[in-house]
């Protein structure tokens, strides 16, 4: 996100700068409901916008998304600020994107979460920027878990709740056009080069059997009918269905 220039088709490097005085003029103007003068304040506060999603562990495909959303709430804090309390905007302004940007990605995710791991998760997530502040390097699990007074384990499940899906064909490294996606750092132990080589010649070895073993085989293993279900279905009797079954299976055994 850091080399990207437009967000939402704006120019991120052209967004004005304003400084306090100027903006509290901007506001008390915008309170007497000139609507020229807010939507000024919209548009000098793009830049406080862009430093806050920037904070945020992001996909380039949200980028857009959330920064939409954090004018929300800088929308929000302009109508809602009081001017007459003598703090700068930008101190009660920061808040309110913040959790305007987190109800967003708290409420956005496919998977439905409840609202006791909702809750959870966004307590982790204020612990866990504290305690980041406060110590100057990356929270873990067991501090955030003891500072919101809640078990480990209920931390950890409610942060992957609200995670959002990865593709698992997202390309997670690339050198010189040699891309790495997920897919292919994913074990897969039951379709492994053995089983593949097992399957193959267990497919050759169907093929050499006749058209009667080969459909007394389909029907006792595929389709699971008994020796006396297959004898009525095909019009032979029991015995020689269990004479075929166990050739067709010694015939397969000696090619494999």
């Amino acid at each position: 996100m850091a080399n990207k220039v437009f967000i939402c088709g704006i120019d991120t490097s052209q967004l004005p700068r304003i400084t306090n005085a100027e903006m509290l003029e901007l506001l008390i103007e915008s309170k007497k409901g000139n609507q020229e003068k807010r939507d000024l304040c919209i548009i000098n506060n793009m830049r406080l916008v862009l430093s806050i999603v920037q904070r945020f562990s992001l996909r380039q495909d949200s980028v857009d998304d959330v920064f939409q959303v954090g004018v929300v709430g800088l929308i929000k804090a302009i109508d809602n600020f009081d001017t007459s309390l003598g703090v700068q905007f930008s101190t009660y302004a920061v808040p309110m994107i913040i959790g305007e940007i987190r109800r967003f990605q708290r409420d956005r995710t496919s998977i439905k979460v409840t609202r006791t791991l909702r809750d959870i998760a966004y307590k982790a997530l204020q612990a866990k920027e504290t305690i980041e502040k406060t110590q100057n390097d990356e929270a873990t699990i067991a501090q955030i878990a003891k500072l919101i007074d809640t078990p480990v384990h209920a931390v950890s499940d409610a942060i992957k709740a609200i995670s959002e899906p990865v593709s698992i064909y997202e390309t997670i490294y690339s050198d010189g056009g040699n891309n790495l996606k997920l897919l292919d750092q994913i074990k897969d132990s039951k379709n492994n080069e053995e089983s593949w080589i097992e399957n193959n010649m267990l497919t050759e070895s169907l093929e050499k059997l006749s058209a009667r073993e080969k459909e007394i085989l389909r029907l006792r293993y595929f389709v699971g009918k008994t020796q006396t279900e297959i004898s009525n279905e095909i019009g032979i009797s029991q015995a020689q269905v269990s004479r075929l079954e166990k050739d067709a299976l010694s015939h397969m055994r000696k090619f494999m």
